[in-house]
């Protein structure tokens, strides 16, 4: 385990560039579970353009078996060795360094370097794995090219694979054989990757828009090799929307992807062999919901398309992560738009981006999209550089316009395409193929915390002058030269009563076009003239920023702007606001609570709305984003007050909720967007009538009546979440179904650790002394752990602080086995500080003992960022 006494602090102000650069690589593995040998043979140049250094290589965890300096073996006493690397001063020409590790797979719990996932080797590199594979420069501004040979036993790994063009393979004595790996491309070791195993796959060629033929192949164990056409599917499909949209084509002869049962993240986009956490790639309609089909879509997508936002130009140093995250998440989000409803995707993403990356912005795990120091990079990998990340382009995207962002684009791939690239050249190339100054916008990426645009508004009817005043808030910084005015796109419209949309041109002390203000300083102000009446404005449509709102709206202006705003995401707005005020009792929440049980009505009643956007305005907000909203949380009160209007809701409209589902069909295998529409606000609905009836009748015929997961899953939800008489028999027979099914066995226990009761905490308990219990597997640890300590607020947040005590000693094993896991385990108390005496308490006396441990690095750090950033709150 790491020890975190003397865990460096790693500042961007501090970066230079590599003394030393590696050309070439040459890697061959005699794989082996328990012992794999790997000799390493670095081609060496030291860097004209600094100051010459003594070469270091980093390395962990690596047993040196020898090491040679142009062929020429190396005593011990011409190098250093810790535990972090290999040390050999007084070179200073281009050399040759050969060295012969040994690595233990099976024993490699942390899933970092190369482990052992059921019967195959693979490996996971990002962000500084491969230094547990061989020693090397491990960092991202070091690209070089690579040949790999790996060799195994043929009958335990017939499947050999690695980056790039395969280029050999063949037979060696004792039942072994060979496969070797040529990538043309230069890349950084983060990108490393290799597989070995009893696979099987499914194939599909490709012909890239220049021409390349390319194979493209989907690997899996055999038995769930059916269950890859659909992964398959979206890779053709993402290949070619690429080329399409973003004009960027695949360039190499083989795309690889693989699906591994252990995995720590979502997938990883490893030069031509993605490996993906099976839930991504696995689907079809009995094991998959629909959530999972789009999953699966999306993350096919993100995971290829870093082909370019990420492998063809990578990054100068971890500090520029959202470099290529939050680009590639803008990609990916892009790709599903275009594929499906534009509106339903974006109403999605801001739902993620409030929930999780606000909260995350509001608490002391803050940071900006571009930290400025770190302890740990796994920590780091966080919804504000993704998500927030992602609205920064966007914003640029608003900016811009299609045509200079693609130029800007266009001229950013081309320009790095094989280096190292920063924040500052993204932007540089945007600014020269727009010709626009984006040096204050640059602030984005360097700020932290959400921006707060207050609106103020007058009418004066005598004049006919409508007058809108927008100040910028200061966000949260540590350092006040940090909380300066951001370049922020508002977008707004002004509607009449009728609800027709008034176009008119304002008179503004900054730039404007057609309903966007460009916001660059403290205050702006709006003036519109000739009108007869005070108009009833939208602002942020489309949320132009990832920016808090904060307008004075009445609860009939809210319900107005629901019925009559073409944007569906500020109609979703609107009625999220609405409940907002009606649960947190704001303003007039007898009349939010009135206007809201009358739109959402409404919109149940209206035959042509898309049913998912039905859906999605009434799903209410979530606990954690209301939380978000108030500066001491009482959850007791937040979750009675949301279940109190969830009741009245399923009451009020019980009618249209049994009509709507009645209406939809209930043996509907279909996956394309319409299906999936109608199957959500039929599953809603039967949330709600679930409320209404003790005995569940109609779940307890859903769940023994579907032929899909999604609707099967949704009835043993309703079951569970309401303690029906069926429940209990219905979880066995769903355990008994899917018992093989390691992914769907996930949801079902994520079912039982999110049951809303007080006494959920014994319930996961008992899982956790279950077999299938297996805290090694990180999907398993979300299903059970994950669910449970973000999603169960009666369960984790029991006053008696079990469930806090329950995630402590879990957070603490996982730390042993798995660090990376185990830190995101504790980031769900993010916002502990502002919870009522008791559970505060509760909280940081189980922080504190944590602290007081020996803890890994990851969780060392998140545990004194929650600690110290408390402390300053």
């Amino acid at each position: 385990m790491d020890r975190t006494d003397a865990a460096p602090v790693i500042r961007l102000a501090d970066y230079r560039a590599p003394a030393w650069r590696i050309s070439a690589v040459e890697l061959a593995f005699d794989l082996d579970p328990d012992a794999t040998l790997v000799e390493s043979t670095l081609h060496l140049l030291p860097n004209p353009e600094v100051t010459p250094e003594p070469l270091r290589l980093d390395g962990e965890a690596l047993e040196l078996l020898s090491i040679e300096l142009d062929g020429v073996p190396l005593s011990p006493h011409r190098y250093t060795l810790d535990d972090t690397g290999l040390s050999l001063p007084g070179l200073a020409a281009a050399c040759v360094l050969t060295t012969r590790v040994r690595i233990h797979p099976a024993g490699n719990t942390r899933l970092e370097g190369v482990y052992a996932s059921e019967a195959s080797l693979l490996t996971q590199c990002e962000a500084e794995g491969f230094r547990r594979i061989t020693y090397f420069i491990d960092r991202p501004d070091v690209s070089s090219r690579y040949l790999v040979t790996l060799r195994a036993d043929r009958a335990r790994y017939p499947v050999l694979l690695s980056n790039g063009n395969p280029d050999g393979a063949g037979d060696l004595p004792d039942g072994r054989h060979y496969a070797r790996w040529v990538d043309p491309h230069p890349k950084p070791s983060y990108l490393f990757a290799l597989v070995a195993g009893n696979l099987d796959r499914v194939s599909a060629p490709f012909r890239s828009m220049e021409g390349r033929a390319v194979t493209v192949n989907v690997w899996a164990d055999p038995t769930d090799v059916p269950r890859c056409r659909y992964a398959l599917d979206c890779a053709l499909a993402a290949m070619r929307w690429d080329e399409s949209r973003f004009g960027r084509a695949y360039d190499l002869d083989v795309f690889n992807i693989v699906a591994a049962q252990d995995f720590t993240m979502g997938a990883m986009e490893n030069k031509g062999l993605n490996i993906f956490n099976a839930r991504y790639i696995l689907a079809d309609a009995d094991t998959a919901t629909d959530t999972d089909f789009e999953g699966v879509e999306s993350v096919i997508g993100h995971e290829y398309f870093h082909n370019w936002s990420g492998n063809r130009v990578t990054l100068r140093d971890w500090f520029q992560l959202s470099l290529k995250e939050g680009l590639t998440v803008f990609r990916d989000q892009e790709f599903t738009s275009d594929r499906h409803s534009r509106a339903l995707k974006r109403i999605e993403d801001v739902r993620l981006l409030k929930s999780r990356q606000y909260v995350e912005d509001a608490g002391p795990l803050s940071h900006p999209v571009r930290p400025s120091s770190y302890t740990e990079i796994n920590n780091f990998y966080t919804a504000t550089v993704y998500e927030k990340g992602a609205e920064v382009v966007r914003m640029l995207h608003t900016l811009l316009g299609e045509a200079a962002f693609r130029a800007g684009l266009d001229r950013y791939f081309e320009r790095h395409d094989g280096g190292a690239a920063t924040v500052e050249d993204f932007l540089a190339s945007m600014a020269q193929a727009s010709g626009r100054d984006l040096s204050h916008f640059a602030r984005w990426y360097d700020q932290p915390g959400t921006p707060e645009l207050r609106i103020t508004q007058q009418f004066d009817p005598a004049r006919g002058e409508y007058r809108i005043e927008i100040e910028q808030g200061a966000v949260a910084a540590p350092d006040a030269s940090m909380r300066v005015p951001l370049h922020i796109p508002l977008a707004y419209a002004l509607y009449d009563a009728a609800g027709q949309r008034i176009e008119r041109q304002p008179q503004a002390d900054a730039v404007t076009r057609a309903g966007l203000i460009e916001l660059t300083a403290e205050r702006h102000t709006l003036r519109f003239e000739g009108l007869t009446e005070a108009p009833l404005p939208a602002f942020l449509q489309g949320l132009s920023a990832p920016v808090r709102l904060q307008v004075d709206y009445t609860p009939t202006q809210l319900a107005r702007l629901v019925r009559c705003e073409p944007d569906p995401l500020t109609r979703w707005e609107s009625a999220q606001r609405l409940a907002t005020d009606a649960i947190l009792r704001r303003g007039n929440a007898v009349a939010a609570r009135s206007a809201l049980l009358d739109v959402l009505g409404e919109l149940l009643a209206d035959a042509e709305l898309d049913p998912g956007f039905i859906a999605e305005c009434h799903q209410l907000p979530d606990v954690w984003t209301l939380a978000d909203q108030c500066e001491s949380i009482d959850l007791d009160a937040i979750w009675r007050e949301r279940e109190d209007l969830l009741d009245t809701l399923a009451e009020t409209h019980a009618e249209r909720f049994e009509q709507r589902y009645r209406d939809a069909a209930l043996g509907d295998e279909a996956i394309d967007a319409d299906a999936i529409a109608r199957r959500r606000l039929k599953n809603l609905c039967l949330a709600r009538l679930t409320r209404l009836d003790p005995t569940a009748v109609l779940a307890a015929s859903q769940f023994a009546h579907a032929v899909n997961l999604t609707d099967r899953l949704a009835a043993l939800a309703a079951l569970l979440h309401h303690d029906a008489p069926d429940a209990a028999a219905a979880l066995a027979a769903f355990r008994s179904r899917y018992a093989s099914d390691a992914l769907v066995t996930d949801k079902w226990l994520g079912l039982v650790a999110t049951r809303p009761q007080p006494d959920a905490v014994e319930g996961v308990a008992a899982l956790l002394r279950d077999p299938l219990w297996t805290p090694r597997n990180p999907n398993r640890v979300r299903a059970v752990l994950g669910n449970f300590a973000r999603t169960n607020v009666v369960g984790f947040h029991r006053r008696d602080g079990a469930g806090y005590a329950l995630l402590f000693d879990q957070a603490l094993a996982l730390d042993a086995l798995n660090p990376q896991v185990a830190a995101r385990q504790l980031t769900v108390l993010e916002n502990w500080q502002r919870l009522d005496p008791q559970r505060r308490g509760l909280v940081a006396d189980g922080l504190r003992r944590l602290e007081a441990g020996t803890l890994s690095r990851d969780c060392a750090d998140v545990v004194t960022r929650l600690l110290v950033g408390a402390a300053r709150a």
